[in-house]
């Protein structure tokens, strides 16, 4: 769309404000707006200036001034805002040159899938996901000096203040053992999630499956295979979705990866593929009808998957459901149809839907970041031509204590992950689609995350401790 028709249509629909939104590193997504009437040209084409030194991790005070660039054709109309509002999603940018601003995530995603262009490997990256996330009735969070705590309640079930300040029952099994696909009255979200679903329709989205999760009050939804920076855009614009019609039902969503100690966690399932002249890269005679490139592009992610957990496991509370005797994805092998591998081969009707899913990544990630770092893993196991080794056509879960102390694993911390990162980030600086620069930025946004929990008591150090 050029900016005379976005003007146009600015008029035409009687927007009163235009509203400009970036991602920052930590994968909020963020805005600033203007009265419609005074969009022009300009703004559209170079953009507006934000103070960049006010986001957590961008500019020096020196040099806060920094450029959003909106993308006109991801124009849409703000279904929650009381004033008639047009969105538009925006890079960052140098003011002086105008180039991708090296620690924006959006640039970021779009530096890999120019970077997979040039290598003239394939001409599209298509990215589907199967994203989990909570909603409670009502959400308490105290933290002061001489009171901590949560307290969560839930329609579905006991609340969970009583799970996590009382201990709960060991012998107790949870209350969602049947929760996975409930009908209603069992389900008493499927009506908030069919909202969600019609509005994301109405944003073109197309095709959005939903259902319960497994947790009690656990949503999930699969979106399907779009050009890697579109699906991160529709990532981003679920959560926003989400959290409005949530609110709307007097509810809060989250998308924290374990909330409750007794539930299963939300992940970020991710489906990834490569394609060119609209042939299926990844589809062959190899095990479970892949291709030499698509195994060797499995291997570069399992040689990466530790540095990688920093991106797609970025939180402190992402490894309380990556903990060791979890029934989650933590042992990094590779199978078909297998859902407790780390990447999956799912099954694919025909030679155009084979694709891997990745199955360790969890929604709390910055999906430019985490689907862009992905892609770089693979293109480097192409590249270097590794090898995955033998595929584990076993349930992992199952294995004796010998057999999984012979596999490599995810990271089982924060502070792991980042280590990890920072040993083994080579691979996503090739074609400048990383920085040092930003990797060092983010490194330290999430070492200051790492250092305040650390510092806070825990109520189950009270439990454990306070009577001593």
């Amino acid at each position: 769309m050029t900016p005379e028709a976005l003007i146009e249509r600015i008029a035409r629909d009687g927007y009163r404000l235009v509203e400009f939104r970036f991602t920052d590193l930590s994968g909020r997504m963020r805005h600033t707006a203007v009265d419609a009437a005074s969009v022009d040209a300009t703004i559209l084409t170079h953009g507006l200036f934000i103070d960049g030194s006010s986001v957590p991790g961008w500019r020096e005070i020196t040099e806060a001034d920094l450029l959003l660039r909106p993308d006109l054709a991801t124009a849409f109309a703000d279904p929650f805002a009381a004033q008639p509002t047009l969105v538009l999603l925006c890079d960052g940018a140098e003011p002086a040159t105008g180039m991708g601003y090296e620690r924006d995530p959006r640039s970021v995603a779009r530096r890999a899938v120019q970077y997979l262009a040039d290598l003239g490997l394939a001409e599209a990256v298509l990215v589907g996901v199967e994203l989990s996330a909570f909603v409670f009735d009502d959400v308490r969070v105290e933290l002061g000096p001489m009171r901590a705590g949560f307290a969560l309640q839930g329609s579905e079930g006991r609340p969970a203040a009583a799970q996590s300040f009382a201990g709960g029952n060991p012998g107790h099994r949870p209350l969602s053992e049947n929760a996975y696909l409930a009908l209603p009255p069992a389900d008493h979200l499927r009506d908030l999630r069919a909202e969600v679903t019609s509005i994301l329709k109405g944003l073109g989205f197309g095709r959005v499956q939903h259902r319960h999760g497994r947790g009690l009050g656990q949503c999930e939804f699969t979106l399907p295979p779009r050009p890697l920076l579109e699906a991160a855009d529709s990532v981003q614009l679920l959560k926003y979705v989400l959290q409005q019609v949530a609110a709307s039902y007097g509810k809060s969503a989250t998308f924290m990866p374990k909330p409750l100690a007794d539930e299963p966690g939300s992940g970020l399932a991710i489906n990834i593929s490569l394609h060119k002249d609209q042939k299926p890269l990844f589809a062959g005679q190899a095990y479970a009808d892949l291709s030499p490139l698509c195994l060797a592009f499995i291997a570069g992610v399992l040689a990466h998957a530790r540095a990688l957990n920093a991106f797609t496991n970025p939180t402190t509370n992402s490894y309380r459901r990556l903990r060791a005797g979890a029934e989650e994805p933590v042992l990094l092998a590779y199978a078909a149809f297998n859902r407790s591998a780390a990447i999956r081969i799912p099954f694919a009707a025909t030679p155009q839907s084979k694709r891997i899913e990745i199955r360790f990544g969890d929604p709390a990630s910055n999906p430019y970041l985490a689907f862009a770092a992905l892609l770089m893993a693979g293109l480097d196991g192409i590249e270097r031509r590794l090898e995955p080794g033998d595929a584990m056509d076993r349930n992992l879960y199952d294995l004796r204590a010998e057999e999984v102390d012979e596999l490599p694993r995810a990271c089982a911390r924060l502070d792991e992950a980042l280590a990890a990162l920072e040993a083994d980030g080579g691979f996503l600086l090739r074609g400048e689609v990383f920085s040092q620069d930003l990797i060092a930025a983010y490194v330290d946004i999430k070492r200051r995350e790492l250092e305040q929990v650390a510092r806070t008591p825990h109520p189950v150090e009270y439990q454990l401790y306070f009577g001593i």
